[in-house]
């Protein structure tokens, strides 16, 4: 059997890793600056983190949601005071695209209609209905187009407002920070009126905090850099470093019903126990404060740089977008092959900074003058 060839693979096997670096198997040493699309949160291989594992796994990696199982009240009081949503509900499923399928099916429930309104630039997964609010028609297949979505541009508030007021909006869906889209950071005058004209008219209002939550940008949601408190937000990615693992957190609004949502391996007992860990570690170690000290410097490092084809420089904390005005590929190869920096990517000119929020200023320094050098 071979695999189903849909990734265009860079060659390079990763091995192991520790840190922000990763090693291949010849044993040459890599900046990760990726994290594996964002993934890596507390750094690769923490002691901390393998710990729990072995632990944890030793006892018992999965029972099914039809026992009890207190690691996940565990993580729910954890997740709740450190979040800043004490009194939303936790439900714990596999993957982000994940979490927005069931964000929208509750939204659906909740308000009774079934019409959408996302945005250009945004992506919440490939699953039916989280593609279906992706504007990528490369994706999308005829089975997809089940609900109608309206695409606006980021900031378009009048055009939110007009489609409110046609009365059959379920849901507004809204990345904190456009991840594949290219590091789109919203305003905050615009969040604050999206906030208040889906309230107003009751529209759901569902914050994507996929690869902009957990601790990414210098808080803990994105959108709490704009002041407001969305009715339903989406977590993946960061939540268990590595580990197939993903949350929607529910306001208090929606009242559960039995059966109306279901998963057999989401808030498995060794995710939670992952889960738990990483919070722990991004409370002690201060992961959060450090996201944001480490993104301003190394925004004033690039800022500072004379970079060939520079179009714009956006971002906050660690999730920034380099944007050129020629395609990124030959820069993106020099750095991996040349300078061994793993960076990521969006469209065809923009490079992506993802690190783990573990990394320290040497490494900021690292990662510019490899940069430069790939310049």
């Amino acid at each position: 059997m071979k695999l189903f060839d849909v990734y265009p693979l860079f060659d390079v096997t990763v091995d192991h890793g520790k840190g922000c670096y990763v090693w291949d198997e010849k044993g040459q040493e890599y900046l990760d600056f990726y994290g594996g699309h964002a993934v890596i949160s507390i750094g690769h291989s923490h002691p901390r983190y393998l710990q729990t594992m072995q632990e944890q796994a030793s006892k018992l990696v999965f029972y099914s949601n039809a026992v009890k199982n207190p690691l996940q009240v565990k993580l729910a009081e954890k997740l709740g005071p450190i979040c800043g949503y004490d009194d939303y509900q936790l439900f714990l499923i596999n993957s982000g695209a994940e979490a927005n399928e069931n964000a929208l099916k509750l939204a659906s429930f909740y308000t009774g209609k079934k019409k959408i309104i996302a945005f250009t630039h945004a992506f919440h997964g490939r699953t039916s209905a989280a593609v279906n609010v992706t504007q990528n028609p490369k994706i999308q297949a005829p089975i997809n187009a089940t609900f109608p979505v309206d695409f606006l541009e980021l900031g378009d508030i009048k055009g939110v407002q007009e489609a409110i007021a046609k009365g059959d909006v379920a849901a507004v869906i809204i990345e904190g920070i456009s991840g594949v889209g290219g590091i789109h950071i919203p305003t905050a005058e615009f969040m604050q009126e999206l906030r208040k004209v889906t309230a107003d008219n009751h529209v759901v209002l569902i914050l994507d905090e996929i690869q902009s939550g957990y601790g990414r940008s210098g808080k803990f949601f994105a959108h709490q850099w704009f002041g407001i408190r969305p009715d339903i937000i989406t977590v993946a990615k960061g939540i268990a470093n590595g580990y197939p693992f993903a949350g929607v957190l529910i306001s208090p609004m929606f009242a559960p019903v039995y059966g109306q949502l279901g998963t057999t391996f989401g808030g498995n007992h060794l995710g939670c126990a992952l889960a738990c860990t990483v919070l722990d570690v991004i409370q002690e170690e201060h992961l959060i404060e450090n996201a944001r000290q480490q993104g301003e410097y190394l925004m004033e490092g690039l800022k500072s740089m004379n970079i060939p084809g520079l179009k714009e420089l956006r971002g906050l904390g660690l999730m920034i977008g380099i944007e050129f005005d020629h395609p990124y590929k030959e820069v993106r190869n020099r750095l991996l092959y040349e300078q061994h920096v793993f960076t990521g990517a969006a469209g065809t000119n923009v490079l992506r900074i993802l690190p783990p929020l573990c990394i320290t200023q040497r490494d900021c320094d690292i990662f510019l003058n490899r940069f430069a050098a790939a310049l």
